[in-house]
């Protein structure tokens, strides 16, 4: 469920909805019930909105299935013994990097794909 106000009087209802998001003139302004803060004057692109992060969690849930199976075929390699530790040492902080640029790179992709 997604609860849209201003955040002042209807600050119970964004606190108990899935997502709450707070239209402001400001977009400054600190509003502690809410998920997010859009634009007033944006408000008419709010599909778009729901459209971008629909993307990127799908973008999360590939990173994490991206990781996983990294992390699985060098567990297989380790117990079997054909990992060195040495190797994994190295290999450990390159599957971090490698999935922050993926995650990174098809972000930015996707981005420009939705403007």
């Amino acid at each position: 469920v997604m609860m849209v106000g201003d955040g002042l009087n209807d600050a119970g209802a964004l606190a108990q909805s899935d997502v709450g998001i707070a239209l402001a003139e400001d977009i400054n302004v600190f509003s502690p019930a809410c998920d997010g803060i859009l634009d007033a004057s944006k408000f008419e692109n709010l599909s778009s909105y729901l459209h971008a992060s629909k993307k990127a969690m799908g973008i999360i849930r590939l990173s994490f299935v991206l990781s996983l199976l990294y992390n699985l075929v060098g567990l297989y390699f380790a117990v079997t013994g054909q990992l060195q530790p040495v190797i994994a040492a190295i290999l450990m902080p390159l599957s971090s990097i490698s999935i922050v640029a993926f995650t990174t790179v098809t972000t930015n992709w996707i981005g420009r794909k939705i403007r």
